[in-house]
């Protein structure tokens, strides 16, 4: 059988001063010059609270090198971010007010800022974690609608030239009328001061959908987040996709908070033990559901990697590993094979169609899901457990069609055939089980000489 790398060494180099803007569809985010853009993304919450400046550079330089160009990480952090210091004993806010930020806090978050930038990064920036606007105890939260608007006008105005995603919310959700005057405080703040040059979109709480927060015709919101969580294994985060992509106005959508690798399966402790634990399996299969079903792209996360663990640090969630050993689990490689196999495609062409797959698992973990380009020449099926599936190619319009199998483990395409062939017709994976996840892939080809 005859095989060949999917061009592991094509990278997309974005020019950034180009800004981000929605597709004309709604459903894709592109630069400016209308090229796609594959948001991959990576939980990276206390990198400006815990890293110093050598380490932001070692892991955002490790995250660029496998195609990520997103990085979502907290100004006010989850863990302490008011009042424990960053490395450079610098705490955000003077007092605790959001109308006093500390420039020493900032000129590192700067720096981290710049070196992103000098990689081809895009920071996801949340302001702050949701804590700290919304919290049972009410003693954590100091946000109000009046210096809300100051904070985030203060962050837009320092960070308007730079390659920023704003990203609310931080891990809550809207209950109330005054949590909303506070949310869109922040976001009128945020654009005074970046007039307009950046997108913004609101992580929620898991499992989630900001869709479903009253948010889609909010003016400031340019694309919707879900966060599928961490609940449980073969958990369908396909269905959040699936939900936005059927809204009208459309808007993209993307899972910016999906089952973390190394994070125990449903934050379950078995006794003292947390040996059940997500994997790369469960990474990969959440990415490639939510992107066929319509997302425009992804986030990765890895639970020793958001809270920057390291020994001498309380572990949260059953931490085990330094964040700089965790660099190289391989979910984090295999989220880059994912991008660079959906660049390859006329990523910004294709659209969910679930009438083309005839048989095939519909449901559990093993649901097959697949996209079509709108001219119909292309095709791609996911099978997450290599289970054979049959599709109706009198759908695709093209003569000849070339058929491969990618595995998204290690980027390797495998060719099948070619042919003019149609009609009904079963594919059965080369391997099945878990683990064994497997992308059907067919492309008309050119006939001229």
């Amino acid at each position: 059988m005859r095989f060949g790398l999917l061009l592991l060494m094509l990278f997309v180099v974005p020019v950034q001063a180009q800004p981000l803007q929605v597709s004309p569809d709604g459903h894709r985010l592109q630069y400016a010059d209308g090229t796609p853009f594959f948001y991959l993304g990576d939980t990276a919450w206390e990198l400006f609270h815990r890293l110093n400046r050598p380490e932001a550079k070692r892991y955002l330089e490790h995250r660029a090198g496998l195609g990520f160009n997103v990085i979502q990480a907290v100004v006010l952090a989850q863990l302490g971010g008011l009042e424990v210091p960053n490395s450079y004993g610098a705490v955000p806010l003077l007092d605790r007010d959001p109308t006093r930020p500390n420039e020493a806090y900032f000129e590192h978050v700067d720096d981290v800022v710049d070196l992103a930038d000098s990689l081809g990064l895009f920071v996801g920036m949340l302001p702050t974690w949701g804590s700290y606007w919304r919290s049972n105890d009410p003693t954590d939260v100091i946000f109000t609608p009046a210096n809300a608007r100051v904070f985030g006008r203060f962050l837009g105005d320092r960070y308007r030239e730079k390659p920023i995603i704003w990203i609310l919310g931080g891990d809550q959700d809207i209950h109330t009328a005054g949590e909303r005057e506070v949310i869109d405080a922040m976001a009128a703040g945020l654009e005074d001061g970046m007039a307009g040059a950046q997108l913004i979109t609101f992580h929620p709480r898991g499992p989630g959908l900001s869709s479903q927060l009253g948010l889609h015709e909010a003016p400031w919101l340019d694309f919707h987040m879900v966060q599928s969580s961490h609940g449980s294994r073969d958990h369908d985060n396909g269905l959040y996709a699936e939900h936005d992509y059927a809204l009208t106005p459309p808007k993209p959508t993307l899972d910016g908070e999906p089952r973390y690798e190394g994070i125990p399966v449903g934050f379950y402790f078995r006794g003292n033990s947390m040996h059940d634990r997500f994997d790369d399996y469960d990474a990969r299969q959440a990415a490639y559901w939510s992107v066929l079903a319509g997302a425009a792209g992804h986030t990765y996360g890895n639970n020793n990697i958001w809270q920057m663990w390291a020994p001498g640090r309380e572990p949260i969630i059953g931490a085990n590993i330094p964040w700089y050993e965790a660099l190289d689990h391989p979910g984090a490689r295999q989220m880059g094979i994912l991008k660079r196999f959906f660049l390859t495609l006329p990523f910004s062409e294709l659209a969910p169609n679930r009438e083309i797959v005839l048989d095939g698992p519909s449901e559990g973990g093993g649901k097959i899901r697949a996209m079509t380009s709108m001219d119909g020449s292309v095709l791609v099926v996911y099978s997450p457990r290599g289970e054979a599936f049959s599709i109706d190619k009198r759908m695709l319009i093209a003569g000849q069609m070339a058929e491969s199998w990618f595995d998204p483990r290690y980027g390797v395409t495998y060719d099948i055939h070619t042919s003019d062939t149609k009609g009904i017709q079963t594919f059965t994976p080369p391997t099945s089980g878990r683990g064994q996840d497997w992308v059907l892939m067919i492309r008309g080809v050119s006939t001229e000489p």
